[in-house]
């Protein structure tokens, strides 16, 4: 395996991970700020295909 060309593609695939994920939370968020909720809880699932990988983070951000 060719490290440096594993890193770059490990790396590309995390920041549209997080840019895509940053835009729905925001999305979401904006869709209902009438609800008056004070914090969103979410969670991450990550799976990869053909593996037994599954990795869940949980979090809670604040809406105040």
């Amino acid at each position: 395996m060719d490290e440096e060309k594993f890193n770059l593609s490990l790396r590309k695939f995390l920041k549209h991970v997080g840019v895509t994920s940053q835009r729905e939370i925001e999305r979401i968020v904006r869709e209902s700020e009438a609800s008056g909720r004070r914090e969103l809880k979410v969670r991450m699932v990550l799976t990869a295909e053909g593996t037994d990988l599954h990795h869940e983070v949980e979090g809670t951000i604040d809406l105040s």
